[in-house]
């Protein structure tokens, strides 16, 4: 539990001013520090400039406030290839989420052509990583309120903002374990994808037709989850998300002896409807996962940066178990 928040706050706020500076090139980024919303963009084009063979970017929407919604996309050619997503930071609290997805973006880079498991998975497959997926929150919580979690749009007849973006998608939207109070932190809103930070995915992920893996990173609490969050009814695919999970999290916990409890979200930790992997799963997407990462509440969104770089690699190493598994068995 932490009993000075804005101790914390401050100190985090000391550190950025003393690490930040304009990167030349993806080398000299500082991937152990928090960044702001224009600096994770500037890496993302600083990324593709340097590596055009390999990454792009792509802008999927706007958000609500009219910044663009952004994801790379790594590939080595052909077109509506089977593919893998990721996505961090969909609350906008969840900083170390967004720097792990910086860190797997140089990680991706790196390993292709020198990763031979890395590499055959990008001969097989695209991936898409999103790293900033709700940009107007992040912003704010760099401007305003760090502990900010939902979108900032304006909902009608009240005067509280912002929408919970992991209770807007259109599965079980509505039910148990989300609110109808915009003032609420798990508001779910007016209806189903009415984020257009939510609608921006719902949209390419259906015009896209061949994503095999979807994966959203959030924090905190050590966990990887899988559907269902709505209903208790158990997925079709229960026993084979099961099993990768548990090789995901033994892998993660290889490397520093984190330790992942794993399971599906309703019996894991608690209902949630119109949850983000739910609507994923049921579009067909089997290798739906959510990962809470560090920590257990020591620290909670306020993890330390010097944390950054040991959870995003433990991470990684999870990650590669849920792709090398989608390469090997597409269904």
């Amino acid at each position: 539990m932490i009993e000075d928040l804005q101790s914390l706050v401050d100190e985090e706020k000391l550190y950025m001013s003393r690490q930040h500076f304009m990167p030349r090139s993806v080398e000299t980024f500082n991937y152990a520090s928090y960044h702001t919303l224009d600096e994770v963009y500037d890496f993302m084009d600083l990324l593709v400039s340097e590596n055009p063979e390999l990454v792009s970017k792509i802008q999927i929407g706007k958000s609500y406030e009219g910044r663009p919604i952004n994801i790379l996309k790594f590939s080595t050619g052909g077109t509506n290839r089977p593919a893998i997503w990721i996505d961090t930071g969909i609350h906008s609290r969840e900083w170390v989420t967004q720097a792990s997805g910086v860190w797997f973006a140089k990680k991706i880079l790196d390993g292709y052509g020198t990763d031979a498991s890395l590499t055959s998975i990008l001969d097989k497959c695209d991936i898409f990583l999103e790293i900033i997926t709700n940009p107007d929150g992040f912003a704010f919580t760099h401007t305003q309120n760090r502990m900010w979690r939902k979108t900032r749009s304006k909902n009608s007849g009240s005067s509280c903002i912002g929408v919970d973006p992991n209770r807007n998608w259109d599965a079980g939207f509505g039910g148990a374990g989300s609110s109808g109070s915009p003032c609420t932190e798990t508001y779910r809103g007016p209806y189903a994808n009415s984020e257009p930070e939510v609608k921006a995915i719902v949209d390419f992920v259906k015009g896209h037709g061949n994503i095999k893996a979807f994966i959203s990173i959030h924090s905190y609490s050590q966990l990887l989850l899988y559907p269902y969050g709505y209903t208790s009814k158990k997925a079709a695919d229960q026993a084979e998300l099961d099993a990768v999970a548990k090789k995901a999290v033994d892998a993660l916990a290889s490397l520093y002896g984190t330790k992942f409890r794993y399971g599906s979200i309703i019996t894991t930790i608690y209902q949630a409807s119109g949850g983000t992997i739910d609507w994923t799963y049921d579009q067909g997407i089997k290798y739906s996962y959510t990962f809470e990462l560090r920590d257990t509440g020591r620290y909670g969104f306020m993890l330390p940066a010097s944390q950054i770089i040991a959870t995003a690699e433990e991470t990684w190493l999870a990650l590669m178990v849920i792709m090398e598994h989608t390469r090997d068995h597409p269904y």
